[in-house]
């Protein structure tokens, strides 16, 4: 069994650069150095973030592909290979593991809704497909489902390298919950960017986050004060740019977040993939006067 690595602070939840339909790959190459310039602690391809539901396996797979190559060994990159469908996460997982990756994340499967018994028996099945560390994902909003404490425990006492869960679930108790029953076993991130102070201050080791993919070099600073338990400058820091955490969802994600990255040179189009659309004249107008309060 190989040695469990512990991810803490900042990791990205990439977006997917698209452009006239495509996934733009030297984009994305181009993007991957502007966060690795910026300080992230690691990479999260192929999350909700990255559109995952709306690429195919073959995009999906190469996305995994070019961020391991792009990010040559300097950060971690953790592959979404998550899904509802068991096989399909299995297959996935196993394919990420081969590209590279170097661990892999589950989002509770959606829309099926199993019970908390097929849900562990899914984790399950996934877990024995690799020895890579895997970081489950509970967020309920999505999904429908919450990975229960209990589910958690089962699968942490079977697996050594299911150590790590992504907490989108909006509460702070529950991370308390997971670290009572858990405690160093467990290493908890934020999947709120607006709760990652609050989630670190009870003891949570960083954020898997959507803003830092504008600001990467800020939010990194802000988990490394929390990680070094000086909460009045990560307090600060949280507080300053609390209307961005809200900004940035002010419609679905990643719509806004490409939005703001196209105005600002990062990718040359804000397309996203249907259902999803590209944002509302009102809402721009809010992402937007809320981001040049941070140039002035």
């Amino acid at each position: 069994m190989k040695r469990r690595r512990n991810f803490t602070g900042t990791y990205t939840a990439l977006i997917t650069p698209f452009k006239n339909g495509a996934v733009a790959f030297d984009e994305l190459r181009q993007f991957i150095e502007f966060q690795i310039k910026g300080g992230v602690d690691g990479l999260v391809p192929v999350g909700t973030t990255g559109e995952s539901p709306t690429v195919d396996n073959a995009e999906h797979l190469e996305i995994i592909r070019v961020t391991v190559d792009a990010a040559k060994g300097r950060v971690p990159v953790i592959a979404g290979t998550g899904s509802n469908s068991t096989k399909e996460a299995c297959d996935m997982t196993r394919a990420a593991d081969a590209a590279g990756a170097d661990g892999m994340l589950l989002v509770a499967p959606y829309y099926n809704r199993p019970t908390q018994e097929g849900l562990y028996q899914h984790f399950v099945r996934i877990a024995d497909t690799t020895e890579k560390p895997l970081m489950l994902y509970s967020i309920p909003g999505r999904c429908g489902i919450e990975i229960s404490v209990g589910v958690i425990e089962r699968l942490r006492a079977r697996y050594p390298h299911v150590a790590h869960i992504k907490e989108a679930g909006g509460n702070v108790e529950r991370v308390d919950q997971i670290l009572r029953a858990l405690g160093d076993d467990m290493t908890v991130l934020s999947g709120d960017d607006s709760l990652t102070v609050p989630f670190m201050s009870v003891g949570a080791k960083g954020v898997v986050s959507v803003v830092s993919n504008y600001f990467p070099r800020e939010i990194s600073q802000m988990t490394r004060h929390a990680l070094a338990n000086d909460f009045r400058k990560a307090g600060m820091m949280h507080r300053k740019f609390h209307p961005a955490f809200k900004a940035f969802f002010i419609e679905s994600n990643p719509t806004p977040m490409k939005a703001a990255l196209a105005k600002a040179g990062r990718i040359s189009s804000e397309e996203v993939r249907l259902p999803l659309s590209n944002l509302s004249a009102a809402n721009r107008k809010i992402l937007f006067d809320t981001l040049a309060e941070y140039q002035r």
